[in-house]
């Protein structure tokens, strides 16, 4: 672990043994250090520094914010006032957005030291953080592998020590899949705690701001600073502003799983002895396990990509080369405006996207994929309803392995597609999900581990997260 968390931190300042100045110095350093692995877009320095001065200037007696100092990256599809902003695409190249999401205007507000841009995949389209018009972001623990993505950016930057916590967004696990390959935690709450408002939209039914951080309670901290309800995003409710850090429930806890999914047969070994072994102890600690059969878990992908690629398709209409963004030189008439202002600023993964999602909502396809898909997911989110009437939690792998090398699944979109097996759920149903550290693979890379709860049930669900890792220490932070 680089960062010792947030509250030794802040008690180091109230004693004057480091400034923030101190810090921010530090992440630059290190920032400057793994500047070839691609994490970071654009780095704030001054900016930064001269946040730094401010608060070292105003000290730090009694209480403080509870993000003062606390230094944090945002991912490049997040808006933040006078700064540059691509979601990682050509055809947002040199777009400085006007106003900052409710996210960032909640980070100053918390005192937080917002450090620098953070690369992602193009319009968060991938797993693997290779498909960016900027450059392939590396993993901190192997630059030969993948960090995972599409938040792979603000996973990398955490890993190394760029910035004490990030911001990414989660569509379909691109904060929990980058936090497994990196060894943090990562959390997606669930749909409508964290406003939208100001996020570049993928699929803005699945959308959601995530965190990454060293320590589940650091990132916990960060998500309840950028929770609650906001005018400018109707589907942010009045329950999102609840305490997530207090449980109302001392246990114990029941925790649900897939026996199915237990025995996967793509799953690492290695996670699923360590699965047998934690399941062990939390059962001697008093707790209950309680096997789930859901059916349709075999539709998750097909069901995600079907509709998430038909809201891409509709969202991404609005870049056409007209009234901002990309236009391309060899742009004449309207028709050649639209073709080659698309062709040439959207990069391939996203063109397929867009195909695919277009496809999926013409005119004699509409009900065969679309509707179907949307029913589907329906019948999912009941029965993930009827999972939480038995148990308090269900538990499952994050990704079936460890962090694949570089380049490796580029030419197999399906290989790649299928790294979200895992991770979809939690966007199609809209429950919370959070993935922890579970140790090494047999190659040295880390694992992850996955939760899920009900619906505006994170404060129950970090709790059992925290037993849980308290019971098995093996499954700590590399």
């Amino acid at each position: 672990m680089i960062f010792d968390g947030i509250q030794c931190y802040h008690d180091r300042l109230r004693s004057g043994q480091q400034t923030v100045r101190d810090e921010v110095l530090a992440c630059l350093e290190r920032i400057h250090r793994y500047e070839s692995y691609g994490a970071f877009l654009e780095v704030y320095a001054e900016e930064a520094l001269a946040k730094a001065d401010a608060l070292d200037a105003q000290g730090f007696g009694g209480d403080l914010a509870p993000l003062t100092g606390v230094v944090v990256g945002v991912k490049d599809n997040i808006c933040y006032k006078n700064h540059r902003l691509t979601a990682g695409s050509r055809i947002l190249e040199g777009f400085v957005s006007l106003y900052s999401a409710t996210v960032v205007e909640r980070l100053e507000e918390a005192g937080a030291v917002i450090i620098g841009r953070l690369n992602c995949d193009e319009f968060a389209m991938g797993s693997s953080n290779e498909n960016s018009a900027f450059g392939q972001v590396r993993n901190p623990l192997d630059p030969e592998r993948v960090p995972g993505g599409s938040s792979g950016g603000s996973a990398a930057a955490v890993a190394f020590g760029g910035c004490h916590l990030s911001l990414g967004t989660d569509t379909g696990g691109s904060v929990r899949q980058p936090a497994s390959y990196c060894g943090l935690v990562g959390i997606k709450p669930t749909y409508g705690r964290v406003s939208r408002h100001g996020i570049v939209a993928f699929g803005s039914s699945f959308d959601q701001v995530g965190v990454f951080g060293e320590r589940l309670e650091d990132a916990v901290t960060l998500l309840t600073c950028i929770s609650g309800a906001d005018d400018h995003d109707a589907t942010c409710t009045a329950s999102a502003g609840e305490p997530l850090n207090t449980s109302t429930s001392n246990g114990p806890y029941r925790l649900g799983y897939s026996p199915e999914w237990m025995e996967n047969p793509a799953l690492s070994p290695v996670w699923r002895q360590r699965m047998q072994e934690a399941m062990k102890a939390w059962e001697e600690a008093g707790h209950t396990l309680v096997p789930c059969s859901v059916q349709g878990l075999e539709y998750a992908i097909p069901v995600y990509y079907i509709l998430a690629t038909a809201e891409a398709s509709s969202n991404l209409s609005r870049y056409a080369g007209m009234h901002y963004g990309y236009r391309s030189p060899e742009a004449h008439s309207l028709e050649t405006t639209l073709k080659k202002s698309r062709s040439q600023g959207f990069g391939p993964e996203v063109q397929r996207r867009i195909l695919l999602g277009t496809f999926v909502l013409s005119e004699g396809y509409y009900d065969a994929y679309y509707a179907k898909a949307q029913k589907v997911r329906r019948q999912l989110k009941d029965r993930f309803d009827q999972v939480f009437e038995s148990c308090d939690a269900f538990v499952l792998p994050t990704t079936a392995g460890s962090a694949f090398r570089l380049g490796e699944k580029s030419n197999d979109p399906l290989a790649m597609y299928l790294e979200d097996q895992f991770t979809v759920l939690a966007n199609l149903t809209g429950l919370p999900a959070l993935s922890i550290p579970f140790g090494p693979d047999t190659n040295g890379m880390p694992l992850g581990l996955q939760f899920m709860g009900p619906s505006f049930g994170e404060a129950a669900l970090f709790e059992i997260t925290g037993r849980l890792q308290a019971l098995v220490p093996n499954i700590q932070p590399l």
